[in-house]
């Protein structure tokens, strides 16, 4: 699993708790919709302004969109819990 993969998991199940449709979060952060379905099928690594902007548009924070993806500057990879 990829970063951006984990990344897709986190921000669907915010979006889906939320109760708001692609549209709709798109619309609070100003993104596109498709923006926010690449997003969310992991086809784009996102940008940290845009994590910014997902975050505060779901009541949540960066940290909790990243949950699961660890950097191991020892190995020179990422550490991605399923």
């Amino acid at each position: 699993m990829k970063p951006r993969e984990r990344f897709a998991i986190n921000l669907r199940k915010a979006r889906k708790k939320k109760g708001i449709s692609q549209e709709e979060l798109g619309f609070r952060c100003d993104l596109h919709r498709t923006e926010i379905s690449l997003l969310e099928r992991g086809g784009r690594e996102p940008r940290l302004g845009t994590i910014v902007k997902l975050a505060g548009s779901l009541d949540t924070t960066p940290e909790q969109l990243c949950e699961g993806v660890r950097w191991l500057p020892d190995k020179g990879k990422f550490q991605i819990k399923k």
